[in-house]
C-alpha cells in the first residue's frame, strides 16, 4: 500500500509538468510520497482554493506551486494555508521566466513564498527545499540530505582533481 503524499504539487497547467521532471526525480531519490494536481489560479479559482485550504486535512506537509506568466498561482495557495508555498517560475516564450520570477517574488507582507530560480535548477531546488522541511521532523530524511550533499561534494572534488591534473599536463604549469 502505498504511503499517502507528504508534498502537494500544483501546476497551472498539464503543460508545465515538463518543467518540473526534476523536482519530482528529487522526491523519487528521497523516496517522499507526493501528489500532483493541474488546476489553474485564473481557470479554476474555487478548485485551487479548496485544495489548498483541505491540503493540511490531507496530510500534506509542505506544497510546491508552479505557474507561469502573471504566475498568480504560488499566492493564491499561499493565501489558503498555513503551510510552506514554495514557488516555481515556469519559463515562459515572452520573457523566459522573468515575469513568472517576478510575479512570485513580489508577494504582499504577510503572505510568504519561497521563491525558486527559473529552469531546472529551480524545480531541482523546490523538490530539495520541500525535503529539507520534512526532514525537520524525520531523522531518516535529514540523514539521506546529508548522504547526499556527501556525495554532491565528493563529485566536486573530483572534477576538480581532473581540472588540477589537466592544467599541469596540458598546460605545463
Amino acid at each position: 500500500m502505498p504511503l499517502p503524499p507528504l508534498v502537494g504539487l500544483i501546476m497551472g497547467s498539464y503543460s508545465d509538468i515538463k518543467h518540473l521532471e526534476e523536482t519530482i526525480m528529487v522526491f523519487k531519490e528521497f523516496a517522499v510520497p507526493f501528489e500532483a494536481r493541474a488546476l489553474s489560479a485564473h481557470r479554476t479559482p474555487a478548485e485551487v482554493a479548496r485544495w489548498a485550504t483541505e491540503a493540511e486535512k490531507m496530510g500534506l506537509k509542505v506544497l510546491i506551486a508552479a505557474a507561469g506568466g502573471a504566475a498568480a498561482l504560488p499566492g493564491v495557495v499561499a493565501a489558503h494555508t498555513l503551510l510552506p508555498v514554495i514557488g516555481v517560475p515556469i519559463p515562459t516564450a515572452l520573457m523566459n521566466g522573468m515575469d513568472s520570477l517576478l510575479s512570485i517574488a513580489q508577494m504582499p507582507a504577510g503572505v510568504p513564498v519561497a521563491t525558486m530560480a527559473c529552469g531546472m535548477g529551480g524545480a531541482r531546488n523546490a523538490g530539495l527545499l520541500a525535503v529539507q522541511i520534512l526532514a525537520l521532523a524525520d531523522p531518516k530524511l535529514a540523514e539521506m540530505l546529508q548522504v547526499s550533499r556527501r556525495q554532491m561534494a565528493a563529485k566536486v572534488i573530483e572534477r576538480d582533481n581532473v581540472l588540477q591534473e589537466k592544467i599541469r599536463n596540458e598546460y605545463k604549469i
